[in-house]
């Protein structure tokens, strides 16, 4: 190309070109992927990565993976017989292959401020053996008919026609649609309120990786989400199950101002909206606060008749300039084109790198030679993923630029900035900000001639690059997708109850996702939902809730009818689980309790409460009977043989657990018969008390307790072991027990005492008389109490003489006296004695 002018096109024969023009869903990708699966090699060029690898392995499954390559800028894999290639339109070759096919996506970004110079050279100069097609808008007709006279233009139709569907709110955007925004800022909120109450969406953005976007994508696809919020990246050949198209906005910056699409734009866009047979639609979204947001009347019709100014100028500049020299090389760069269809492509980031760091004289003094020069625009045409400006930019290929002036990357270079940015932590941008710089050192690490190990580096860089996109695929998801909404507001409708629910332990599933806990026939949403997912997850509980509910109270009337269900009476309640069934009520008789079903048992349906409220009881009735001496006292109290005195005494017992001081009981009012039926009823007449023995123990008293509270009573808790002895520690003493000045002794055991106390007096006759207080001390009790347990039953000591002075031996032994109350009293207060401190002295001193 030695003999040929800077300023001129490269020009082949154009017998063998076929230009496939149409809006988007003409199939044309899908004719240029069969076309080149029909020729023994070939090459096709992309706009994106992303397509370049989806064509890619689409042709290996045809043709084999070792007999296809993939060449972009960040990945190439280049098997030894390749024959296909899938490339990006930067990276595709032009000169010096012979490949029978070569076709070219999208040409219509020829136009394009940025890189349309790429795909102006590729469109003039790539060409194949034997078949060459342009893929493009039918705006680029008159282009192709001016740069490419001798081509065959085919025109497609669109297999799907698209239709205006007006301005409409987010809310009410139909499933299976794609709303565009045109930032990243507007792009989160959108996809965080449909988050809210739609189960989030997909995003698509130019800035994700390609394998995140793919992720994205496939969210979407699957079914997962049924929303996909997108910048205008998804206008370029991604091919989604999308029958709506929602514009946020109808302008965007394209680096320059802020402008109002093009209608071919718009159309571009729109176009992503129904697929082969299906018609789709497009429109606007509603309060976005945005001016500009309603298509006007011409540019619907444009979009749905496919009618667009066509494109009069493509941008280009020279694609292989020379560079003998520094100012030779930027001269061919900044050169007119001599064509009057195309003209001078704008400042691009390569040339605006160069031309910064050519005013640098440390650069300049190594760019001797034309190989130096040409290795240096290399180096400067190092894409800008980072999106950082020129500026920083260049300084960044700079320092590049120092190892490579006279060799390879330092090894250790290469791994360490691969290494720096291998770090999966952080929110959506910190991880785009890394997947960028990743993606430059990918692109660094495919030229063998820039970094030694190649093969090694590049694999390290496309390993931390998939780690990095795993995990913003992870946040994105995390951040703006509620599977668990979204599985709900999928089947919202007339076949809900189609939806599959069952209850994991206590987790109540729906489709799989959890909308909270059952715990007992109570649902609780689960404490993870946002407040904006509570009204739902209600919604959806209302559904489906009632089925598993009812499932359970006919399990748990079956487990108590064979005796297995995990029921407790506590706090005047039927508890299952944790949770209260129904409620304990006063009914006829202090031991006939009525019930009432609370909270979630009460909104069963009638026949499942009333078979559950029957089935519990018979439970308690079961339950109760440890109390069976107390039922026999209050059976026995409505006897007319008792007589009036004694049904007296025994209603008394009863309200009393079976436990009553003698004092003041009318114990000593009853006959001998009556005293007999006392005795057959299980009631123990003590000295102290009256107290029926079966109730001294720790489960009767535990249903007593839950019982008394029913008639205003509030005991304490029974102890476990119901030991003799027990010290007090609070105001209320547990039932059961006499108190005894810091210690509580038990009933039974008192009277045991007091019995053997009266055993001793009887066999002494009338004398005073000695008694033994190992057994209370054994018992656990200090002489101190057991003096006083003695003296409220009629016992009186007898202090012994002090010895003289000058007297020695032991003290006299302590000596006891009984005093009973005169016939038909009871006495008010113990006898007599001395004070407590100094009794209790005494009783440690003489016992």
């Amino acid at each position: 190309m030695a003999n040929r002018t800077p300023a001129s096109p490269r020009r082949t024969d154009d017998s063998r070109v076929k230009a496939v023009l149409g809006p988007t869903n003409t199939g044309k990708t899908h004719l240029a992927i069969e076309r080149l699966c029909a020729h023994s090699s070939g090459a096709i060029g992309f706009p994106l990565r992303l397509l370049a690898r989806e064509v890619y392995d689409r042709v290996c499954a045809i043709k084999g993976e070792n007999r296809v390559a993939l060449i972009t800028g960040e990945e190439r894999i280049e098997p030894k017989n390749a024959r296909w290639l899938l490339c990006t339109a930067e990276a595709m070759p032009v000169v010096g292959t012979d490949l029978a096919f070569v076709a070219l996506d999208e040409a219509q970004l020829a136009a394009d401020r940025e890189r349309g110079h790429i795909f102006t050279d590729r469109l003039l100069n790539a060409r194949g053996r034997e078949e060459t097609m342009i893929l493009g808008s039918a705006t680029l007709e008159p282009m192709v008919k001016a740069l490419v006279p001798e081509a065959e233009i085919v025109s497609r139709p669109r297999f799907s026609t698209l239709r205006h569907a007006g301005v409409a709110k987010l809310s009410r955007i139909p499933p299976r649609s794609a709303i565009v925004a045109f930032s990243a800022e507007q792009v989160y909120a959108i996809a965080e309120m449909l988050r809210r109450f739609r189960g989030g969406a997909a995003v698509v953005m130019g800035a994700l990786s390609p394998q995140t976007r793919n992720a994205q994508v496939a969210l979407y696809q699957s079914g997962e989400v049924d929303y996909i919020v997108a910048t205008d990246a998804i206008g370029m050949g991604l091919n989604l199950d999308i029958s709506h198209v929602a514009f946020a906005g109808l302008s965007k910056f394209d680096g320059v101002r802020q402008r109002r699409l093009t209608t071919a734009e718009m159309a571009q866009i729109a176009g992503r909206a129904g697929r082969h047979q299906r018609d789709g639609t497009f429109g606007t979204l509603a309060g976005t606060g945005s001016h500009d947001a309603a298509f006007a009347d011409e540019e619907v019709y444009a979009i749905e008749e496919h009618r667009f100014p066509p494109i009069t100028k493509l941008f280009w500049r020279e694609a292989e300039p020379r560079c003998e020299t520094l100012d030779l090389l930027i001269a061919d760069l900044e050169a007119p084109p001599s064509l009057p269809e195309l003209v001078s492509a704008p400042e691009a980031i390569d040339l605006a790198v160069l031309r910064r760091l050519a005013d640098e004289p440390e650069i300049i003094a190594t760019l001797r030679s034309p190989a130096a020069v040409a290795r240096f625009w290399q180096v400067c045409s190092l894409p800008d993923f980072r999106s950082q400006g020129a500026e920083t930019h260049a300084r960044f290929v700079a320092r590049l630029w120092q190892d490579l002036r006279n060799d390879h990357l330092g090894a250790d270079y290469v791994t360490q900035a691969i290494a720096a940015l291998d770090n999966p932590a952080g929110d959506i941008d910190t991880l785009q900000t890394r997947i960028a710089s990743i993606r430059s050192w990918s692109y660094i690490a495919q030229r063998p001639d820039w970094v030694m190990a190649r093969d090694e580096m590049a694999a390290r860089a496309r390993a931390v690059e998939a780690r990095l996109s795993d995990a913003l695929h992870a946040r994105l998801t995390e951040r703006f997708v509620n599977r668990r909404t979204a599985v709900l507001m999928k089947k919202a409708g007339p076949d809900t109850a189609l939806l599959p629910v069952r209850l994991e332990d206590e987790t109540v599933m729906v489709d799989g996702e959890p909308i909270g806990t059952l715990k007992g026939f109570r649902f609780t949403v689960d404490p993870a939902a946002r407040h904006g997912d509570r009204k739902l997850l209600l919604a959806a509980a209302e559904r489906h809730v009632p089925a598993l509910v009812a499932a359970r109270a006919e399990a748990l009337v079956a487990a108590m009818k064979r005796n297995q269900a995990d029921l407790r009476l506590e706090g005047g309640a039927v508890l299952w689980e944790g949770e209260p069934l129904a409620k304990l009520r006063r009914g006829r008789g202090p031991l006939v309790p009525r019930l009432t079903a609370v909270g979630a048992v009460e909104a069963l349906p009638v026949p499942a409460r009333e078979s559950l409220l029957a089935a519990l009881a018979d439970w308690l009735d079961a339950a109760l009977t440890p109390l069976e001496p107390l039922r026999k006292l209050d059976a026995a109290s409505s006897s007319s043989e008792a007589g009036p005195t004694l049904r007296a005494l025994l209603i008394r017992l009863v309200e009393a657990g079976g436990m009553l001081e003698r004092r003041d009981s009318g114990i000593d009012l009853l006959d001998p018969q009556q005293r007999g039926m006392l005795a057959r009823l299980g009631v123990k007449v003590g000295a102290l008390d009256l107290f029926v023995p079966a109730m001294l123990k720790p489960k009767p008293l535990g249903l007593w307790r839950a019982l008394s509270a029913l008639l205003g009573q509030h005991l304490a808790p029974p102890d476990p072991a119901m030991p003799p002895v027990l010290a007090i520690t609070n105001r209320l003493s547990p039932p059961g027990y006499r108190p005894l000045g810091k210690l509580l002794l038990r009933l039974d055991m008192a009277e045991k005492l007091l019995r053997e106390a009266h055993g001793s007096r009887v066999t002494a006759g009338r004398r005073a008389f000695a008694l033994d207080p190992a057994r209370a001390v054994s018992a656990g009790l200090t002489t101190a109490s057991y003096a006083r347990l003695l003296q409220l039953a009629g016992f009186v000591a007898l202090v012994p003489r002090a010895l003289n002075e000058g007297e020695a031996g032991p003290p006299a032994p302590l000596l006891w006296r009984w005093r009973p109350p005169r016939p038909g009293t009871m006495r008010e207060s113990p006898p007599p004695m001395p004070p407590t401190g100094a009794f209790a002295a005494l009783a440690e001193l003489v016992w």
